[in-house]
């Protein structure tokens, strides 16, 4: 057991005062002319739950399982990807689906020839971790805010090694005028479950990251479930008002009203 006290070497830090503000890695301190102990161990422990997060197998059956408590239906597929490190070598076949799964949508569309107003599709992306722990409560709370709209919805598309841009092509095929991919990010070094929305309107094959909007960081420490659907939210309402997603479509959303304050608490906004 190591200790970096100052009374095993470490010099004390004057600035660990900030540490408490932020998870960044700031105000480390020193041990002579290194660094102390505890904070390699610590760099150490955070790479290796990042490495773990990448690897980490997607269990879309107990995902499938949760959506079907709550009466949502939900469809296995998979992208052109055949594994894991296949997806990490070669994002090209993240992004489309393999043709059993092309297939398989194909057959619902057929017996849905309507289509849809919106498309859900959920993926393993960087960090199946971040899907494994967010994904269903983000889920319920899109699904409520989009049935309030009167908005029609997919059954979930649940994929394995896929990346943002399968959405799209989950999207054209079921008939949908939007979607939205929940998917493990790319985790960082304080952020291994870390959650992204991407929505598109109008979605196609071929689509670059230009005509979607992000939301990032959706986790218990960071964006909350709340804040990250009321943004989601406002952009498809403007979407579906101005025909467009992306560049072309700012994330203007107000912050609700914190209780007992009575102003707009977006200082950016004014």
């Amino acid at each position: 057991m190591y200790d970096d006290s100052p009374l095993s070497g470490a010099s004390e830090n004057p600035w660990q005062q900030l540490r408490n503000l932020t998870p960044a890695r700031i105000a480390l301190g020193r041990a002579g002319t290194s660094m102390p102990t505890r904070a390699q161990l610590d760099f150490q422990f955070a790479h290796a739950q990042a490495r773990d997060a990448v690897h980490l197998p997607f269990d879309h059956g107990a995902l499938a399982a949760g959506l079907a408590s709550q009466q949502r239906e939900s469809l296995l597929l998979h992208s052109a990807a055949q594994d894991r490190d296949t997806y990490l070598q070669r994002p090209d076949l993240g992004r489309r689906l393999n043709d059993e799964s092309a297939e398989l949508l194909r057959q619902h569309r057929a017996a849905n020839p309507d289509g849809y107003d919106l498309a859900i599709v959920v993926a393993d992306g960087l960090s199946a971790l971040a899907v494994h722990r967010n994904a269903l409560p983000m889920l319920q709370r899109i699904e409520e805010q989009a049935l309030a709209e009167g908005w029609s919805l997919s059954p979930v598309a649940l994929i394995s090694q896929g990346r943002v841009a399968v959405a799209d092509e989950v999207a054209e095929r079921l008939g949908a005028r939007m979607v939205v991919i929940l998917i493990g990010e790319r985790p960082g070094l304080s952020s291994p479950d870390s959650l992204g929305l991407y929505f598109t309107y109008a979605p196609k094959v071929g689509l670059t990251d230009a005509y979607r909007n992000c939301i990032s960081n959706v986790r218990a420490e960071g964006l909350s479930y709340a804040m990250a659907s009321h943004r989601l939210l406002y952009l498809m309402r403007e979407a579906c008002r101005r025909q467009l997603s992306g560049v072309n479509l700012k994330d203007e959303a107000e912050v609700p009203v914190l209780a007992g304050t009575g102003k707009n608490e977006n200082f950016l906004l004014g």
